[in-house]
């Protein structure tokens, strides 16, 4: 792992400039090309513009290891109402959540009654997304969504690719005919459960990808949505799967990609055009320094806008 990316997941961890970097404008103006605002209204007009350009959204209110029941209970409370906004809106929008947001932390049983509220209110034809977070998280995270997945199906997991295991979890997700959505990782994981090199990493991402897309390949049914997710900003890997999913005659419009709000637009925008299912993650809300931090750590390219706009 390299030194920038350490310390842009360090800075992620620190309760310091959680508090304080948030307040420099410099910071403020970077952020602002990643996520459209910190309101629910501002990610709903976000959504609808990207919509008349054949991308959809998924929303997630930033926020993470919450202690406090109270606290727990308004985020369920917030995810409800925005699912009723996004319903007046007409959007396509689907939800995805942390679980140590809806109180993990406190009890996994009371986390999983507020992660049923949840999707008792998402639309059939919609996914509720569950992140995943850092390691010691991945066990109890995929015994919920089962749990979840056996209450009703339209319940999708995300897994990361730089962690030796996540090969056979997608084995046994594959077997339920689970929603997965594949990521890279964003987390400072020990080199004992996870790949330390970058080409090690996106080596595997294009093997797990290869085997979520032969997946929904074998499955024969028309209408569906896509039961994979391709979380990637990735252009090697992205022209890479794309090539492979045609030559192996699964159809455009079940070939997923999800992306970061403001990251890669021409992309999202061509992948969309040539027929690609396209998603965008709109995150908003107050809590976004160690999110942004995480996000800069997956593309350090990134750290280029907040050097300009510290000296611009």
């Amino acid at each position: 792992m390299s030194v920038m990316r350490r310390s842009l997941i360090a800075a992620s961890q620190s309760r310091w400039l959680r508090e304080y970097a948030p307040k420099y404008r410099f910071m403020r103006r970077t952020v602002e090309r990643f996520m459209p605002g910190e309101s629910e209204a501002e990610a709903i007009r976000a959504a609808l513009a990207l919509e008349n350009q054949r991308i959809r959204t998924i929303f997630t209110h930033l926020g993470e290891n919450i202690v406090d029941r109270g606290e727990a209970e308004n985020v369920v409370r917030h995810y409800l109402g925005v699912q009723r906004e996004i319903a007046a809106a007409g959007l396509a929008t689907e939800l995805s959540v942390k679980l140590t947001q809806l109180g993990l932390d406190l009890n996994s049983e009371f986390c999983y009654a507020n992660i049923l509220r949840l999707l008792e209110q998402t639309p059939a034809d919609r996914v509720l997304w569950i992140d995943m977070e850092q390691s010691p998280y991945v066990d109890v995270t995929l015994e919920l969504y089962r749990r979840a997945r056996a209450a009703q199906a339209n319940v999708g997991v995300c897994v990361q690719a730089y962690l030796y295991r996540t090969e056979r979890d997608i084995e046994e997700l594959i077997a339920m005919g689970a929603s997965v959505r594949l990521v890279k990782g964003a987390y400072n994981e020990p080199a004992e459960i996870a790949f330390p090199v970058k080409k090690d990493v996106d080596k595997n991402y294009e093997t797990l990808a290869r085997e979520l897309l032969g997946a929904d390949l074998r499955r024969k049914a028309k209408g569906f949505r896509p039961r994979a997710a391709l979380a990637t900003h990735d252009l090697r890997l992205i022209e890479s799967l794309t090539q492979w999913a045609l030559e192996k005659g699964l159809p455009r419009e079940r070939v997923e990609f999800q992306m970061l709000y403001g990251i890669q637009r021409a992309q999202q925008l061509r992948l969309a055009q040539a027929g690609f299912r396209c998603g965008v993650l709109v995150a908003y809300g107050t809590y976004w320094f160690p999110w942004f931090m995480r996000r800069l750590a997956e593309r350090p390219a990134n750290v280029g806008f907040l050097v300009r706009n510290l000296f611009g």
